[in-house]
């Protein structure tokens, strides 16, 4: 057990001086690829982990999450590094977990109880015949404690502007003590690198050192898949049944109170066919076929967008709603379950308006983030419908949804990550110039990798003036746009040759290799 302890110690420490050297003043790149080998590599070889296929498998993914950072090095690629990371050390250290989210929340809470993981881990250590447990122990005395005080004072230096001058001042006083002694020391150290440093084996720590509790683990072990029929004895009663019985009296008894829910269900989704009924004939005989857009069109596609993505996330819960207990189990519910398909089949058509209607913004404005936002959300809205299809016929419990629906929605992200979007972005609205009422100024204001492209395509970018765009009637010099691109042009190659080759990736060497920078 000691030896087990003295190698993860020795390996956070390794990390946080890794972690010091790799991100010290850099962009994250080819570093957190680095970062993230010396992570798995720790992990698969710490033998008390076990080296499951779940692990191998979000390991894997983690390392292309990592390599995609490197190749288009976008939000999107960190969002997804980050999340991937969480979900490896999560599944990590607690492999009977099943749901990504749960698997999210053990990596979120080991990564904040590391300083008691770390001091549980050095308690265990021994010097020959000698224990540091009772230093530690001390120790852990003496944090608390702190960690309290500094949270408070955190606090009343919101609620008080000279408490906060005071404080603040201490501050001061204190790092400018400690950088005095450690250049006394030390000439190239300097307190923000010992910050860096412990920031960087905190990070380590939180993610190689297990927390000991497996409460959460046990509590999802629990969670089952598929609904079960519960029969509860007439003294055996819910809360919420007591809740009921309050307002109602005796009036409802079990039989009734499943009869009536029934009932109730049965004239909602009726009523709601009918309603949706009329909506997707409206959008069937106006915007499937015949579309003709009339003056302020681009305020007219995109009303309603929300609201109808909305109304979709909404039929679902209310869907689960209704068939998350005893209803599943009832004789006389198959005309309820046919209404409830129909209303799935109704929100499917729901969704292809909204495709549609997303599809006649981008072809008359163009590509964007949001629009292309739009089109997954509206992906993971047929997904979702499908996967609650799946519940109500199959009796699975919301437990499934979310176990089904976290595995899907990370494949989906990992997809996406793929993409390099802002280029995709930048040469659909240029190629389609002539068609699309393109916004010049957002095309400028996307990421560093898109400068060849607008470089080449300059006398693209101009406001258009086909299908009355409101951006067209907005005077908007050229001469300024090419003075921004210019400048961001500049910045680039400032920046590109300050920076070692830990922030080095692919898109910032195109965009170097095109300007002549690479020699």
């Amino acid at each position: 057990m000691k030896n087990k302890s003295n190698l993860l110690l020795l390996s956070v420490l390794l990390g946080g001086l890794l972690f010091t050297f790799l991100f010290w003043e850099e962009r994250l790149a080819l570093n957190l690829l680095i970062y993230s080998i010396y992570l798995l590599v720790i992990t698969f070889i710490n033998p008390e982990v076990v080296k499951s296929t779940k692990l191998k498998i979000y390991g894997s993914a983690h390392l292309l999450a990592a390599l995609l950072v490197v190749i288009n090095n976008s939000d999107l690629s960190l969002v997804t590094y980050y999340i991937s990371l969480l979900l490896f050390i999560g599944f990590g250290h607690q492999q009977q977990i099943r749901t990504i989210f749960t698997a999210f929340l053990a990596a979120i809470l080991q990564l904040v109880t590391v300083p008691f993981n770390a001091m549980k881990h050095l308690s265990q250590i021994s010097i020959g015949n000698v224990s540091l447990k009772p230093i530690f122990t001390l120790i852990k005395y003496i944090f608390i404690p702190i960690i309290i005080v500094i949270l408070f004072s955190c606090l009343y230096a919101a609620a008080s502007n000279v408490f906060a001058h005071y404080a603040g001042t201490i501050l001061t006083n204190i790092g400018d003590f400690l950088d005095y002694v450690l250049h006394f020391f030390f000439k190239d150290l300097s307190f923000e690198r010992i910050m860096h440093l412990c920031l960087g084996l905190a990070i380590t720590g939180g993610l190689l050192l297990a927390f000991f509790d497996k409460s959460l683990e046990k509590a999802e072990l629990k969670c089952k898949e598929q609904l079960e029929r519960i029969r509860r004895s007439i003294g055996q009663k819910t809360i919420w049944y007591n809740i009921v019985q309050t307002f109602t009296g005796n009036l409802l008894t079990r039989k009734m109170a499943l009869k009536t829910e029934y009932i109730v269900g049965l004239i909602s989704f009726a009523a709601l066919n009918l309603l949706l009924l009329m909506l997707n004939a409206i959008d069937i005989t106006t915007l499937w076929f015949g579309y003709e857009p009339s003056g302020n069109y681009s305020g007219e596609l995109h009303q309603g967008t929300n609201s109808l993505i909305f109304s979709i996330v909404m039929a679902m819960a209310v869907i689960l709603y209704y068939f998350r207990g005893s209803l599943n189990f009832y004789q006389k519910s198959k005309t309820l379950r046919t209404l409830a398909y129909f209303w799935m089949i109704q929100n499917f058509i729901l969704i292809i308006s909204v495709f549609i209607r997303d599809g006649y913004y981008i072809e008359f404005h163009g590509l964007t983030h949001k629009r292309i936002g739009v089109l997954v959300f509206a992906i993971l809205c047929i997904i979702g419908l499908a996967t609650v299809y799946l519940k109500v016929a199959k009796q699975k419990t919301i437990f499934y949804l979310f176990k089904v629906n976290g595995n899907i929605w990370f494949i989906l992200l990992l997809a996406f990550t793929l993409v390099n979007w802002d280029v995709l972005i930048v040469k659909y609205n240029l190629n389609h110039v002539d068609a699309v009422s393109i916004d010049p100024y957002y095309l400028t204001s996307l990421s560093e990798k898109t400068l060849p492209i607008l470089d080449k395509n300059r006398s693209k970018i101009h406001p258009s003036t086909n299908n009355n765009s409101e951006i067209a009637k907005v005077y908007q010099p050229e001469e300024a746009l090419m003075r921004k691109l210019d400048q961001r042009i500049d910045y680039f190659k400032e920046r590109y040759n300050q920076e070692s080759w830990l922030s080095w990736n692919l898109q910032d060497w195109n965009t170097a290799e095109y300007f002549g920078l690479n020699k």
